[in-house]
């Protein structure tokens, strides 16, 4: 069994995935082993051998390259990755990410001497080197109507500040999937990543029931490690992902907060889309949406297609 499986999407962007393997096996020391599982989450095929191609050019015997034959999303691909993965934990890393120090390692350190502790995120930072926010609190309905600075402000030993600079270990309630690394024995407690959301707040619905499920389920920053994250590199902006955000928040709120918290988060968002579209008429479709509940049939995941 490997102290960590590294555990990377790949979805038509090889060239970051490429860099993303590279930083890993530069970065990593030989003080913990480590293999790296590679999901290409059906890619066109031009893509997926350039990517076959270049892993076969590390001649390293720990990379695993998987391939799906349709696209399962975040928390599916993730979970298809786990099916090979054999260590005490595991490190859902983001293709578009570049370590810039000995990530894994310290990460590993931190959670073998910290009982307590079942998930942490390193410190996050953008290619021009600017510190980003690394760990997020949990979604609530309160978050969504109040905003995170309103709780951060009225109550800061629960909701710390998100744009504050920290320089030592710090107990937050989630941390971003660019870089999420958890206790197998944890993830698999509480059966991984829900494979019902197609994208977007996995994380957040994973930290959620680790913590529920175990008293040594805390989640942390873990600034001493350090990863550059270029964002969104396999997701391109259209009204289709808008949509899934909505069908996400509203699907995890519901799941972990209850039926009345989604429903007032649904008509509240309602409203105000309502009144968007009579100004900007492109918001229509995601009024529709929510006039329709935002519902898991609607999501990407029902319009993947199975390669041949």
């Amino acid at each position: 069994m490997k102290d960590i499986s590294a555990i990377i999407l790949n979805y038509n962007s090889s060239k970051f995935t490429i860099n993303c393997i590279e930083s890993i096996l530069k970065q990593t020391s030989n003080r913990i082993s480590y293999e790296i599982i590679v999901v290409d989450n059906a890619s066109e095929t031009t893509d997926y051998k350039a990517l076959k191609q270049a892993i076969a050019t590390f001649n390293a015997e720990h990379i695993t390259l998987v391939r799906s034959r349709y696209n399962t999303g975040f928390g599916g691909g993730n979970m298809y990755g786990v099916q090979f993965a054999n260590a005490k934990h595991y490190a859902f890393i983001n293709n578009d990410t570049i370590l810039q120090n000995d990530c894994l390692n310290i990460v590993f350190n931190f959670l073998n001497e910290h009982k307590n502790a079942a998930v942490c995120c390193p410190q996050q930072y953008n290619e021009n080197g600017e510190v980003q926010k690394s760990f997020d609190h949990f979604l609530s309905l309160k978050r969504e109507l109040f905003g995170r600075k309103l709780l951060e402000s009225s109550n800061p030993k629960t909701y710390p500040k998100r744009q504050k600079v920290y320089n030592s270990p710090l107990k937050v309630q989630a941390v971003p999937g660019s870089f999420l690394v958890v206790k197998a024995e944890q993830f698999n407690a509480v059966g991984g990543f829900d494979t019902n959301i197609f994208l977007y707040y996995e994380e957040t619905d994973l930290c959620f029931r680790i913590a529920k499920h175990s008293n040594q389920g805390d989640c942390y920053l873990v600034p001493a490690g350090k990863f550059i994250h270029f964002k969104g590199q396999s997701t391109e902006k259209s009204m289709a992902i808008k949509k899934e955000l909505k069908i996400s928040l509203l699907y995890v709120l519901r799941k972990n907060s209850g039926y009345w918290a989604y429903l007032t988060l649904r008509w509240w968002l309602t409203v105000k889309l309502f009144f968007k579209s009579l100004i900007k008429p492109k918001n229509i479709p995601l009024f529709v949406l929510l006039l329709k509940g935002a519902p898991i049939s609607d999501s990407l995941k029902q319009k993947q297609i199975i390669s041949v």
